[in-house]
């Protein structure tokens, strides 16, 4: 994977300060814009970590970055991607992306989906790049003050 040592692994229990960590650090350039913290900061990560949907790319000896994955029925819905502000830029997103496709392949998933912020325009464009296209406006459930955007990318082959 372009800019990882090896591949994610899942996180552990013990890994729990460094997941909050690297979320923080992550996510903190949208608290300014939304005016509050984005929900992946916080999320309690325990019950994710406890059900492995945590995924912890490992990169200069720390993890770098972080997917949350959740399995469903007809596909894998990215919960959060988050790398290291210092490490951006690296290809650990793209790595990351591939690393859910290659998952809900194997899982026989058609479909990756995933939502965020209308604000984070930054975000949209990249899922925009990596081949996701907008499915959907609305209200965010827990802040009805913001609007999620929902994106989906068909798997094909």
């Amino acid at each position: 994977m372009s800019g990882a040592a090896s591949p994610p692994r899942r996180a552990a229990p013990a890994d729990l300060a460094m997941v909050r960590a690297i979320t923080e650090a992550a996510y903190a350039e949208y608290e300014p814009v939304l005016g509050a913290p984005p929900m992946p900061v916080v999320e309690n990560y325990a019950p994710r970590i406890a059900r492995g949907e945590v995924w912890l790319l490992p990169g200069a000896g720390r993890p770098a970055a972080l997917a949350v994955l959740e399995q469903h029925p007809d596909h894998m819905m990215i919960w959060s991607l988050a790398v290291l502000p210092d490490r951006q830029g690296q290809g650990l997103g793209r790595a990351l992306l591939r690393f859910a496709e290659n998952r809900a392949r194997a899982a026989g998933l058609p479909e990756l989906r995933l939502f965020t912020n209308a604000l984070m325009a930054r975000n949209l464009r990249l899922y925009a790049r990596a081949g996701f296209r907008e499915t959907g406006r609305g209200p965010h459930p827990r802040r009805p003050e913001f609007t999620v955007v929902d994106m989906a990318r068909r798997l094909t082959g």
